[in-house]
């Protein structure tokens, strides 16, 4: 699914787009509201963060031969989940769970980043979540089949429902609104990088051959919820039974096999993968992202299952959209 959004800073030609439930800016460059200087000024953050010692533990993996992606009759054949292949991966280390708001506080602080959804201006807000204060500041425009993404002036990683809100109360939670080259940014200054989308399946697949989820193959075993997905009537309704509407701490569901936590739903995961079309070809400005989000519902999205896959544009951000770090 690749809906569109005229661009809310310009009169026409360039787009935003929404591919399954994680929202992409497209088109290329800046909106127009972003000067040259402040884009300049954006790639020579991106390009040189002040360096910081790892202030996140990993774990250590050993790496081995598995079979990635899968055959299910309800995998999305236009994200090329399959065919199921056997895949070595060497020894990495990966961190149990996504970058958490307090994280992500300290690495703003110690180098002064301003990620892309600061730079342009603006990023996606689930309506749902959009704060009250936030309401004169949604821009004009509509995804097609995917209005419940607003483009808000003002939100960011810091006020991720809008002008008016705050990550207080959600240190624990992942960081959202940051883009491919905001995680890029994040890694070189604390001595880590993203994951391979190899490397990311087989560490959230912790150990259970072709499993469904990362659990098992039953979404909810003994009645019990393992990850942050919506639960109702999509996107109208959310009943919250498993405990969230949006983001969710890190930890508030069990780990997997191998001790990561999250790998399905909450957030989206940014991965080092570019994306490649159905012949093979690389799409430099597009990268994998794997796992799911709060938003997925198996109406819609039921990119929670341990082989699905999306995409999104190295600028792109979204309040549901975040990474974790591997070495």
């Amino acid at each position: 699914m690749n809906d569109e959004l005229a661009d809310p800073h310009e009169g026409g030609g360039r787009t935003l787009a929404s591919p399954c439930c994680a929202s992409k800016r497209t088109g290329g460059g800046a909106p127009a509201a972003a000067t040259g200087a402040a884009v300049a000024g954006a790639e020579a953050v991106h390009k040189s963060p002040p360096r910081a010692a790892d202030t996140k533990g990993l774990l250590a993996l050993s790496g081995g031969t598995f079979l990635m992606g899968t055959d299910d009759p309800d995998g999305v054949p236009e994200d090329m989940e399959g065919p199921v292949r056997p895949v070595v991966v060497d020894s990495f280390e990966i961190a149990a769970t996504p970058v958490t708001n307090e994280e992500f506080a300290r690495f703003v602080e110690s180098t002064g980043y301003r990620t892309d959804a600061e730079w342009f201006g603006w990023s996606f807000v689930f309506h749902l979540l959009l704060a009250p204060s936030a309401r004169p500041h949604v821009l004009a425009g509509t995804v097609p089949q995917a209005a419940w993404w607003l483009a808000v002036e003002g939100a960011h990683w810091a006020a991720p429902d809008g002008p008016g809100s705050s990550v207080q109360g959600r240190e624990q939670h992942p960081v959202v609104h940051v883009s491919y080259r905001d995680a890029q940014a994040y890694c070189e200054w604390s001595g880590t990088r993203l994951a391979t989308e190899a490397e990311w399946e087989y560490a959230a697949r912790g150990g259970l051959p072709q499993a469904r989820y990362a659990w098992g193959d039953e979404l909810t075993p003994n009645g019990q919820h393992r990850c942050n997905i919506w639960q109702g009537t999509f996107p109208t309704a959310n009943s919250a039974d498993d405990g969230f509407v949006g983001t969710s701490p890190v930890t508030a569901f069990p780990p997997n096999g191998f001790g990561l936590h999250d790998v399905a739903g909450n957030v989206w995961e940014i991965t080092a993968e570019p994306w490649r079309d159905l012949w093979g070809r690389v799409l430099p400005s597009e990268r994998v992202i794997r796992g799911g989000s709060y938003l997925c519902h198996d109406s819609y999205c039921n990119r929670y299952r341990v082989a699905a896959r999306s995409r999104t544009t190295e600028d792109s951000s979204s309040g549901n959209t975040g990474f974790r770090v591997a070495r």
